[in-house]
């Protein structure tokens, strides 16, 4: 069995992986519950208020199109994303007030980050 840290959506956690095929049965110890994730330090500006605005891909803030306190409609867009050469639209999931904005240009993101946050 081998130890990894992953980071996912900005957090790090410590996973350990079992080789398949291993023709071994499983031992009472990788049957034991798994210790609490580590979570590491939030990143981007903490919580904001309301619904969060999630990536649905991987990629690198191309553009902060929608402000703090801007007005916004379901589907509007809030932040490009730039992911294998495409520019891809974050979008407002309701309509409501841009709250806060979590990322800023330049910024790589993961897939299902909070980029922004519509009260």
């Amino acid at each position: 069995m081998e130890t990894y840290i992953v980071k996912i959506n900005g957090e790090e956690f410590e996973v350990e992986i079992e080789k398949k095929g291993a023709g071994t049965a499983p031992s009472a110890a990788s049957q034991a519950a798994a210790p609490a994730p580590k979570k590491a330090a939030a990143k981007s500006g903490g919580k904001g208020n309301g619904e969060p605005v999630v990536c649905g891909t991987a990629g690198k803030v191309f553009k902060i199109v929608a402000h703090e306190g801007q007005q916004v409609k379901t589907g509007d867009t809030v932040v490009v994303l730039e992911a294998m050469k495409m520019e891809i639209p974050v979008v407002a999931p309701k309509d409501g007030v841009i709250s806060k904005i979590v990322v800023s240009e330049g910024e790589s993101t993961a897939s299902g980050q909070t980029v922004a946050y519509v009260e």
